[in-house]
């Protein structure tokens, strides 16, 4: 969907109910990828700072720590050593792609592949991916992601947060009456 669509939270938030259906039982491991050294790609790493406050999931990737290309395998073992019950991964990134479909926000089943627009080779993970297509991908990716703008980054992070927080929200409390109608 479009970060400009008025409804864009109300039907990712929607969307993200779905997804976490997958994970009843498990930990819920939000990893967002990229940098604050260039535009483009901080949008995981703002995302993961508006969501560094919540109790309820482990965050990983912020403005001040971001998960990048250099520390990205020690985080996820650093993911795979903690103490989690079979954790949920979702991935948020930042990707680049078709003139037309920039803006658009997208929640896919299976790992992200990190890098893949820049032709780099990362280790896939994650059950699930939330990818904003931040720019035009095809020439000069680096050049392309440094000029991207700030305000596009910045209206997609806003709404996958609402989304997020809203989704979590309500599957928390699911899952809390769940488990108090199990013991009456």
């Amino acid at each position: 969907m479009s970060f400009e669509d008025d409804m864009a939270v109300f039907i990712l938030s929607r969307a993200i109910d779905q997804v976490l259906q997958s994970a009843s039982g498990r930990d819920i491991v939000i990893v967002c990828v990229g940098t604050d050294r260039s535009t483009g790609d901080a949008f995981g790493p703002i995302v993961g700072s508006k969501l560094s406050g919540l109790k309820s999931v482990r965050v990983y990737g912020s403005l001040e720590e971001p998960v990048h290309a250099v520390n990205l395998a020690a985080t996820l073992e650093q993911i795979r050593c903690a103490n989690f019950r079979n954790p949920f991964i979702l991935a948020i990134d930042a990707c680049l792609g078709k003139f037309d479909h920039v803006g658009q926000i997208i929640i896919e089943r299976g790992p992200l592949r990190p890098g893949a627009g820049v032709k780099k080779s990362l280790p896939e993970f994650g059950d699930y991916t939330i990818t904003g297509v931040v720019n035009v991908s095809g020439f000069m990716e680096y050049f392309v992601l440094q000029n991207t703008r700030l305000n596009v980054v910045m209206k997609m992070s806003d709404i996958v947060v609402e989304a997020l927080k809203g989704s979590l929200r309500r599957y928390y409390n699911r899952q809390r009456l769940v488990s108090t109608s199990e013991y009456p």
